[in-house]
This record gives structure tokens, C-alpha cells and sequence, in this order.
């Protein structure tokens, strides 16, 4: 086990995934020679040629459709859009195409794609440079959409996403980039059809607990997992839940949480209003009714356009926003 950051993770399985198949492609801009905005694939283009580490022109729309007709003719592309809020003048590709091409064969096309996203704030950027689409493409049918919390999920399930023979929208979160994790860079990563389902979309426990459920995935794991040691500090006893997955959803492992704690709290940077939050909060209600002790409520970004950097922090769900949901489903 290694103390790794997440960026390093996401090289080294990179790398792995490179050398297990010659039909894996990386495109991007700026992934060759610079290694990334990020340095997530630096050193790779040296190593396998940038017929395989592919720097690509500034037009995510032909970055994806691209990767469409290389995945029609047996490749496994894997595309970096280099901030989240890129990601539009390719969500035509990724949603009328991408999405939806294994269901207009009727099963005979494979879209073995990947579309890895640095998503989310907290690093002080500018405009376009911190948002959180994921809702967007988790409400498109035909795309599977994760995202780690941890250099050691972000090894293990970006090796698993580009062996999926689905499309994958593969978010990563830009302000965890560089957080260290115990990683076994030589563990060998389940490629199975179990690995490749359940693995890849199974949310984890983090941390047990009695009292509430608070529920979070990619960059506000970190926060949640903050909010449930303060919230010890003042006996009470929060269970910290990684969804890992946005969609599918791993709706079993919630569900079972609170009908143990009778609460639950659900947490993303993106904006609450008609977010992810949103169909947990129906999901548990439906099916947790009777154990239910309180509303469930939810804790993310406002109805806005992400802010300049300069207020970010009034923004994001930080800590104290966390422990205040908290206080108010405690109070029921």
C-alpha cells in the first residue's frame, strides 16, 4: 500500500489499462506532452505514443464524436474534457449518440467509451471552470455515471469504466486531486461482469453510525466525513454513506442505512434543484416511509450560475451547512 494522491491513482490506472488493452485510446486536450491541466495523464504519451495518447484540437463536440466511430470499429476510447463546464458543446454527441446507439441497434453496437470530467469547486477558478453537470447526464438513459472519493476507488474504478462495455461518465474531483490515499498499485483490479456492475456502482459504507445518515459521493465525502467527526464531538453518531455511483444508484445500501438511523441528509456540490438529492430523497421516502424520523433533507449548491471564486465558500455545502441539516433532522 502506497500514500498516493488522486491524480497519481488515476495515472497509474490509466497506464494499467493501457498496457492490458492496445484498443485503449486517451484523447484530449493537452493530455500528450503537458500531461493534462492536471498532470492526471502525464508521462503516458512518452511511453505508449501519441498514436494512443492523442492530443486533440479544442472541440469537445469532434473530441466525443470521434470517440463514437472509434468505439463503432472496436477501440476503447477514453476523452478528457479538461473542466466540467466544457462539457457542453459535446453534450449533444454524449446524449443523442453516445447514449443511445446500443438501443438503436437493438443490442448489436458496443460503446466502449469513457468521458473523464474534473468536476466540482473549491479551487478557485474561474468561470466554466467549477460545476457539477452530473444530473444532466444521470437523468439521459443509455450512460453509467460514477465518481470517486478516494485515490484508491479512483485506481480501481477508472479501470473498470473503460473495461465496461458501456458508455461511462467518469467525474473526478478536481479539489481532491491531490489528497493522498493507502492505494495497492498492484492489486489486480476485478474486471468480471460482477466487477463491472456491482463493483463499479456499489456505494460504501464509510463510517457506521446510529443516529442519521448523511449521504454524499466525489468531493463531498471529504466534507461528510469532517461534519460526522464534529458532530462525535457532541455525541452524536452520523453513518457516512459513498454513493460512488450516480447512476445507476445504489438506492439498497441507503435504504437499509435509514431504516437503521431513521434520518438522512443527502450532500452534493451541484445545485440542489432538481440534483441528485433530489430523486435519493423520493427513492428513500418511497421505500422508507415508516422509518423515516424526519424529512429528509438536502444540501448542495443554490439555483445559480456558479459563483466567482470570491464567494465560492458561501456556495459549496461546507461543514457548517452539513452540521446545520444535521441539527434540523435531529430536532424531529
Amino acid at each position: 500500500m502506497t500514500a498516493t494522491p488522486m491524480a497519481r491513482a488515476l495515472n497509474a490506472g490509466l497506464r494499467r489499462a493501457l498496457e492490458r488493452d492496445p484498443k485503449v485510446v486517451l484523447m484530449g486536450e493537452d493530455i500528450g506532452a503537458l500531461g493534462g491541466v492536471f498532470r492526471v495523464t502525464d508521462g503516458l504519451q512518452k511511453d505508449f505514443g501519441p498514436d494512443r495518447v492523442v492530443d486533440t484540437p479544442l472541440a469537445e463536440s469532434g473530441i466525443v464524436g470521434t470517440a463514437v466511430g472509434l468505439a463503432m470499429a472496436g477501440y476503447r476510447p477514453v476523452c478528457e474534457i479538461q473542466f466540467d463546464g466544457f462539457i457542453f458543446p459535446a453534450f449533444d454527441q454524449i446524449t443523442t449518440q453516445l447514449a443511445k446507439l446500443t438501443y438503436r441497434s437493438h443490442g448489436d453496437l458496443s460503446l466502449p467509451v469513457v468521458i473523464r470530467v474534473p468536476f466540482g469547486g473549491g479551487i478557485g477558478a474561474v468561470e466554466h471552470h467549477s460545476e457539477s453537470p452530473e444530473a444532466l447526464f444521470a437523468h439521459t438513459a443509455g450512460l453509467r455515471v460514477v465518481a470517486p472519493s478516494t485515490a484508491a476507488d479512483a485506481f480501481t474504478m477508472i479501470q473498470q469504466a473503460i473495461a465496461s462495455p458501456d458508455p461511462v461518465l467518469f467525474f473526478e474531483p478536481k479539489s481532491r486531486y491531490w489528497d493522498k490515499g493507502e492505494v495497492d498499485l498492484d492489486a489486480e483490479v476485478d474486471l468480471t461482469e460482477t466487477g463491472l456492475t456491482t463493483g463499479l456502482h456499489a456505494a460504501r459504507t464509510v463510517r457506521p453510525g446510529t443516529d442519521a445518515t448523511v449521504v454524499g459521493y466525489g468531493p463531498t465525502v471529504k466534507t461528510l466525513l469532517n461534519a460526522a467527526e464534529a458532530a462525535a464531538q457532541e455525541g452524536r453518531s452520523l453513518e457516512v454513506i459513498d454513493l460512488r455511483s450516480v447512476s445507476p444508484l445504489d438506492v439498497d445500501a441507503v435504504v437499509a442505512s435509514v431504516n437503521r438511523t431513521g434520518r438522512l441528509v443527502v450532500v452534493h456540490e451541484a445545485p440542489v434543484f432538481f440534483g441528485p438529492g433530489a430523486e435519493i430523497a423520493a427513492r428513500v421516502t418511497e421505500r422508507c416511509f415508516y422509518s423515516l424520523e424526519a424529512p429528509v433533507l438536502r444540501v448542495g449548491g443554490f439555483h445559480m450560475p456558479y459563483p466567482a471564486s470570491t464567494h465560492e465558500e458561501e456556495y459549496l455545502p461546507n461543514l457548517d451547512r452539513v452540521l446545520d441539516a444535521v441539527d434540523r433532522v435531529m430536532a424531529y
